[in-house]
């Protein structure tokens, strides 16, 4: 019977069979990396922060209305 994955090609580095190789892996470690910075560098938005402020009070914010803008 044949083994129907597919295969990558191996152009250096050690891997297992059906794996990626450790340029590969390089690659995406990086491609991830800068998008994750690129994410951290956006920073929290305003309306977050005041619901973890609200979340993080002792009472849970429940004297403070909340104010429905509508996007439910």
């Amino acid at each position: 019977m044949k083994d129907n994955k597919p295969q990558i090609a191996k152009s250096g580095g050690a891997s297992k069979p059906g794996g990626l190789n450790s340029e590969i892996q390089s690659r995406i470690g990086h491609q991830l990396r800068a998008m994750y910075d690129d994410v951290v560098r956006q920073g929290v938005p305003d309306r977050f922060a005041d619901l973890i402020r609200k979340l993080d009070t002792p009472d849970g914010g429940a004297g403070t209305p909340v104010k429905n803008d509508g996007r439910d």
